[in-house]
């Protein structure tokens, strides 16, 4: 039985890490801690919030590691857990060789891409930006530089193009925690790490995304806001603004030129032009080509509300321009 240290934060690490506890027994290995990022600060009067994955951990009565730097009194932390390899999914961190040669095992990695595609911390969200038919949960060795591991499992995964960056996400935590269970349960076997294969192709590179990324630009077709709304969601939510004041399309579906609902009016009016209310369909926004049906919203400082609800307050929305 190989003793895992787990690494994860947000949501979607928890939801792998729930999967892989309950596979635990069946694939050869035991959970033996959690490392984590420490409680953030949130709300009006910032309360300090631990990470899902550390809820998740705390709950199953695992010991949790908040550090803020993978230091010499982390590293100590580590190693008094013994944890034979390090899995990771979602941490957002750098580990070290310090760090790295507590594991016998060394350590693996799961990334929502297919490597060496969008290595770093964003790989989601740019594939479904990107409009890619296709994109991939990956297994990889933990390596000294960023996502550049061998591959040691790899699922291709299709995209429809109605995908979320939080619906895609929550796919590679489910799909990929099967991955690590696979995997770790060969290591168990065998007691070695397979050797995996080397990347191949051009690798392309993703970053942090700012909230200034997810401005929405109405110039650009209906096709790139709507896939912009869709990799945005829900943090850090793709936005406009409406008077000055910040608006928030969470939800929306694109509209051809020629779709029978679209009038010669509505193709006459400028980029960013709140054009109609159509019930069945949305609240038509123009873009540079083509027409985003606005789903859901949120206008700043309120609650999130479907496009019917926002119209029965905002009668005079129509005719308005978001810039």
């Amino acid at each position: 039985m190989i003793r895992v240290l787990y690494a994860g934060s947000p949501d979607a690490s928890a939801e792998t890490l729930r999967i892989l506890l309950e596979k635990s027994s069946s694939c050869g290995f035991e959970i033996a801690g959690v490392l984590t990022n420490p409680p953030s600060a949130q709300g009006r009067h910032k309360t300090p919030v631990p990470t899902a994955t550390a809820v998740l951990a705390r709950e199953n009565a695992l010991p949790v590691l908040e550090p803020e730097h993978l230091d010499g009194a982390c590293r100590e932390e580590t190693a008094a857990l013994n944890p034979d390899i390090l899995v990771c999914f979602a941490y957002g961190h750098i580990f070290g060789p310090k760090f790295m040669s507590l594991f016998r095992f060394g350590g693996i990695n799961l990334h929502p891409s297919a490597l060496p595609q969008y290595r770093g911390c964003t790989p989601v969200p740019a594939a479904i930006l990107n409009g890619d038919d296709t994109t991939a949960f990956t297994v990889q060795k933990v390596s000294e530089k960023m996502d550049e591991g061998n591959i040691l499992a790899q699922v291709s995964v299709p995209l429809t193009k109605t995908e979320t960056g939080g619906s895609l996400l929550n796919d590679a935590a489910v799909r990929g925690a099967e991955l690590l269970c696979g995997v770790l349960a060969d290591i168990s076997k065998t007691g070695t790490v397979p050797e995996g294969r080397v990347q191949e192709g051009k690798a392309t590179y993703t970053g942090i995304i700012t909230k200034q990324d997810a401005k929405i630009d109405w110039s650009k077709s209906a096709e790139a806001v709507d896939a912009q709304v869709r990799a945005y969601f829900p943090s850090p939510a793709a936005w406009t603004t409406e008077n000055g004041l910040s608006l928030k399309i969470l939800s929306a579906v694109q509209v051809r030129e020629d779709d029978s609902l679209v009038t010669e009016e509505m193709r006459a009016a400028a980029p960013g032009t709140v054009c109609a209310f159509i019930k069945q369909a949305g609240i038509f926004v123009r873009c540079g080509t083509g027409f985003l049906a606005v789903k859901n919203l949120q206008r700043q400082g309120k609650n999130a509300v479907d496009y019917k609800s926002f119209m029965n307050g905002a009668r005079d929305f129509i005719g308005t321009h978001l810039e």
